[in-house]
């Protein structure tokens, strides 16, 4: 079921006026599957062939990202949101399923806030949250200090967009296996050059931490209580000792939401797409059934 990467087998919308890539396959409920940053729809490709036989799966590059194009944007969260919520609209609007990792979590979480009666379910691994420490950001020190240096100015824009730090060293260190030459090559192609990094950047200075960035920290924490009043079923992803998220914390988390259940995936960091895909991909595909009543194609 493993395959590499190209724009082969994509299809393109435009979205406020740019155009946006994204993976369709299979037929029945909407599941929309949210990459993270800095990766792309691609880190999907071993996860979606398991669900397809449930459901009409689409998996977007979000804008900046993939093979999507590159505006002349800021790319903050809410930029992302926006041409997000213009994608689902034309090419997914009716109710649907989220699964997302990363920064796809907030988008997902936000979706589902502004749109509760459109979620059908939300699955979701290593997610965004509001964190009052570095401590509780990461559960790696040298991650910690990588993504205060990422958030300072200079330092982050001589890191990101000319040593391309995030492609080089976060992405490979975030999966427990050894990634192939084709695999590596795949995250790079995004990312050719400095102008091509700038969302790659962005980022990582909206991740709320300790307080700041105050808009995004608001935003977070309101989506939060949101999905802990939310009725929808939830499906939580671990990977041990995890990178945002540890175990403890995901259980913990499992325990407040309603109608949540908590899938152990043993060992991984960040990227558990890459280390677990046939777990996650079974699961997610099981869970769908289930809640939908369909049956495997």
């Amino acid at each position: 079921m493993r395959e590499e990467a190209s724009a082969a087998g994509k299809s393109f919308v435009d979205v406020l006026g740019a155009s946006m890539a994204y993976v369709e396959m299979g037929s029945g409920p909407t599941v929309l599957f949210l990459h993270g940053n800095p990766t792309s729809s691609y880190i999907w490709r071993n996860i979606l062939p398991h669900v397809t036989t449930v459901g009409r799966c689409i998996a977007p590059d979000l804008v900046g990202y993939g093979h999507s194009a590159k505006p002349d944007i800021d790319y903050s969260f809410l930029d992302q949101f926006r041409y997000l919520e213009a994608f689902i609209e034309k090419v997914a609007p009716d109710p649907l399923f989220l699964v997302a990792q990363d920064w796809g979590t907030a988008l997902a979480f936000h979706f589902a806030a502004l749109n509760p009666e459109k979620v059908l379910g939300l699955a979701f691994m290593e997610y965004i949250r509001p964190a009052e420490t570095y401590e509780a950001f990461h559960q790696k020190p040298q991650a910690r200090e990588l993504f205060r240096a990422f958030r300072t100015e200079g330092i982050g824009e001589r890191l990101i967009l000319e040593e391309n730090v995030f492609i080089e060293r976060v992405v490979p260190n975030a999966i427990l296996r050894k990634l192939t030459d084709a695999e590596m090559a795949a995250y790079r192609a995004p990312f050719p050059d400095a102008a091509s990094r700038r969302p790659v950047l962005r980022l990582p200075r909206e991740l709320p931490i300790e307080g700041a960035p105050s808009d995004f920290h608001r935003i977070s924490t309101d989506d939060h209580t949101a999905l802990k009043c939310s009725d929808y079923p939830k499906l939580l992803f671990s990977g041990d000792p995890g990178a945002l998220i540890s175990p403890r914390e995901a259980e913990a988390y499992a325990r407040e939401l309603k109608n949540c259940r908590l899938l152990r995936l043993g060992a991984g960091a960040h990227h558990l797409q890459e280390d677990h895909p046939d777990a996650i991909g079974t699961a997610v595909r099981s869970w769908v059934e289930g809640l939908c009543g369909v049956e495997a194609a």
